[in-house]
């Protein structure tokens, strides 16, 4: 990719094994101390420039010249090391100044010429190139650069003609040449990047928008612009960045401190909103997000993002009906979503619909093959699936997958009285020994954290199969649970 930086280098680089074969102790303009001042200074600027320390170099450079202003060759190393920094938003005058204290230097005038040409200064660019011509007909340089800016300046108003009539497109084909001839011309690269925008390509248009404010001086329109085109996409920390950039150049920037403003609190809701889910404090998440759908509902981006966090902040504190519905309203704006796909196939678990949650799995794996959440999650619901068919404890209590301990020892106490043996009233002791067994293991499962994690990962705790070293004792590990009042024995028949 083109940078300034980098083209600036290169130019700096054939100037530097051009010049460094110059005697600098061949000009004496002055006499006494000051020459050799002068000469002083030149001779460090050349060690500095050899040494690549560009700053230094030029620092001695700006005192050889206020010592002997007359001294072309000194101008010309100037330019070179002002260009080696980067400071090409206009031809150097000091390339001027050399041309004229000698006007037949063709080295200076060939390097003006390639300069003007990258700022799409044709016309004189050309003038530069022809001149050379005619003290040189040989020379390659001048032939190639006169061959080409005809072509590329017609590109370029083919492309003008094309941007009044809004065809963009063909704007953006007619300049891809012009701009890699002229890097540095701001006009070319704003009028492309306009037509990006309108074409919603918005990241290449922020690509060309942020090259022209490096090459414009306290371009704080240029900062606003691109700082809007990351807000369109949805990325706020960009474009705050860019905000701030705006305001360092002008502080009192009416625009630019309402852009920043707005998005400054946005991007403080979702930072928190994030905050707390990393903590696992959902309900505050959640707070954080409706503040942020709240103050923006209109960028689908945003929106989308909040959305996905809710819908994710649901499923963990087991909201299925809330999870369901954010989750479906994210994929309604954003079909291709995949993490919400994940989230709504968890929403669909904690109403032990298992047909429907497989269904998103597989539907947010064909999104993204590499998605392990989805892989994870078909194997999960396909364990789960199999699990139903021998014992599904949360339907032999008849409470949900999202049920709390609470509510799972509330409910067993309620069945265990119907359902012990020795309460039991009904003719069949055996069926209801046997389901009270069952009782006793999904309340043993269930109201388990870690056992119960393992089974709603399809892994039954208390199936032999599963068991190493065969069969399990129904009772292990249980205790009465039933609280004050019911302190019977049980008895077997």
């Amino acid at each position: 990719m083109w940078t300034e930086k980098s083209s600036c280098y290169r130019i700096f680089s054939c100037l530097s094994v051009l010049f460094m074969t110059f005697d600098t102790n061949g000009f004496k303009g002055v006499d006494g101390d000051t020459s050799a001042s002068v000469d002083h200074h030149l001779e460090m600027g050349k060690k500095m420039l050899a040494a690549g320390q560009l700053t230094e170099a030029l620092s001695h450079y700006h005192s050889a010249i206020e010592g002997d202003p007359k001294k072309y060759m000194t101008y010309f190393k100037r330019a070179a090391v002002l260009l080696a920094l980067g400071r090409s938003k206009s031809p150097p005058p000091d390339l001027d100044k050399t041309l004229e204290l000698r006007a037949d230097f063709l080295s200076a005038r060939l390097q003006r010429a390639s300069i003007l040409l990258k700022h799409g200064k044709f016309e004189e660019a050309k003038a530069d190139y022809l001149h050379v011509s005619r003290q040189d007909s040989s020379n390659a340089e001048a032939t190639q650069g006169l061959s080409i800016i005809g072509p590329v300046h017609e590109k370029v108003k083919t492309a003008e003609e094309m941007f009044e009539h809004h065809h963009w497109y063909m704007v953006i084909s007619h300049l891809e040449n012009p701009i890699e001839v002229c890097p540095w011309d701001v006009h070319l690269r704003e009028m492309r990047a306009k037509s990006y925008e309108q074409i919603g390509d918005y990241l290449k248009a922020i690509q060309d928008y942020r090259i022209t404010t490096k090459l414009k001086s306290d371009d704080t329109e240029g900062h606003l612009k691109v700082a809007e085109l990351y807000y369109i996409l949805g990325e706020g920390e960009d474009s705050l960045k860019e905000s701030r950039e705006c305001l360092k150049l002008d502080q009192d920037h009416k625009k630019c401190h309402q852009h920043y403003k707005k998005v400054k609190k946005l991007v403080k809701f979702f930072q928190d909103a994030q905050k707390y889910m990393d903590e696992g404090n959902y309900d505050d998440a959640l707070l954080k997000l409706n503040a942020a759908l709240k103050m923006e509902s209109s960028n689908n981006k945003f929106v989308v993002s909040a959305k996905e966090k809710m819908c994710h902040s649901y499923v963990k504190i087991k909201n299925s009906k809330e999870a369901f519905r954010v989750c479906t309203e994210t994929l309604e704006i954003e079909p291709q979503n995949a993490n919400a796909m994940c989230d709504r196939a968890e929403a669909y678990l904690l109403e032990d619909k298992l047909d429907e949650a497989l269904k998103d799995f597989q539907s947010a794996k064909e999104i993204n093959n590499d998605l392990n959440r989805a892989k994870e999650g078909i194997d999960r619901v396909n364990k789960l699936i199999k699990q139903s068919k021998k014992r599904d404890y949360y339907k032999i209590l008849g409470v949900s997958r999202s049920a709390s301990k609470a509510e799972i020892l509330r409910k067993f106490r309620k069945l265990a009285s119907k359902w012990h043996p020795d309460k039991y009233d009904g003719p069949d002791k055996e069926k209801a020994s046997k389901k009270f067994i069952d009782l006793a293991h999904a309340k043993e499962v269930l109201s388990d954290p870690e056992k119960r994690a393992k089974y709603d990962q399809g892994e039954d705790p208390l199936d032999p199969e599963a068991q190493q070293g065969g069969g399990h004792n129904p009772f292990s590990g249980f205790h009465n649970g039933f609280g004050e009042g019911f302190n019977f024995k049980f008895h077997f028949n």
